[in-house]
C-alpha cells in the first residue's frame, strides 16, 4: 500500500486544464504526443456537458498525482454495463509506490457499487511494465480479439456511404 494516504475526487469543470495536462503527459510516456488534438473545450463538452466520460483524481497531500478517465460500456453477453478505463496516469515520481494499484482498486469499487460486470482497458503491446503490473492484479489479456478502428476521413466516408453501396461489401 502507498506510504502516504491517497484519496480520490471526481473532476469538476474547473479541472479541465489539469485533465488535459495529464492526458498530454500520458501521451508523451506512450510516445504518442503527436496524436493529442483534444482541447479544453472538447473535454468540457464531452465530459461535463454531454457526460460521456468521468474522471477521478488520485490525491496525495492535497495534490492531484494522477487520474483515471473512464466511461460505461455494455456487454450483451452479461446483460449489464461495464467500466472501460480509457486512461490511467500516475505522475512519474509517484510510480512504484502503490498508487496505480490503489486507483485501479477504486475503479473496481465504483464498478461493483454500480453493479457493473467488468472493468476493462487496452494496453500498448510494448508497454511491458504496465502489462506486468496488470497481470500481477489478475487481469487477463483478451486473446483472440483484435481492436478495429474507423476514424477521421474514413469515418466520414463510411457515414456518407449509401446503404446500397454497403450491400456490395
Amino acid at each position: 500500500m502507498p506510504k502516504e494516504q491517497i484519496t480520490y475526487r471526481f473532476a469538476e469543470r474547473e479541472d479541465v486544464p489539469l485533465i488535459l495536462k495529464f492526458i498530454k503527459e500520458l501521451a508523451k510516456y506512450e510516445k504518442m504526443e503527436h496524436e493529442v488534438v483534444a482541447q479544453e473545450s472538447d473535454l468540457k463538452e464531452w465530459i461535463f456537458d454531454k457526460k460521456r466520460a468521468e474522471v477521478i483524481f488520485a490525491v496525495v497531500d492535497e495534490k492531484e498525482i494522477g487520474f483515471a478517465l473512464f466511461f460505461h460500456n455494455f456487454s450483451t453477453f452479461l446483460g449489464r454495463a461495464g467500466i472501460y478505463l480509457e486512461d490511467l496516469y500516475i505522475m512519474p515520481e509517484y510510480r512504484g509506490k502503490g498508487y496505480g494499484k490503489a486507483t485501479l482498486q477504486k475503479l473496481a469499487q465504483i464498478a461493483v457499487e454500480r453493479g457493473c460486470g467488468r472493468l476493462e482497458w487496452w494496453c500498448l503491446d510494448w508497454n511491458r511494465p504496465s502489462i506486468d503490473f496488470y497481470l500481477s492484479l489478475g487481469a487477463e489479456p483478451m486473446k483472440d480479439w483484435t481492436v478495429y478502428r474507423i476514424a477521421g476521413d474514413t469515418l466520414k466516408d463510411l457515414s456518407n456511404s449509401s446503404p446500397a453501396k454497403m450491400a456490395d461489401c
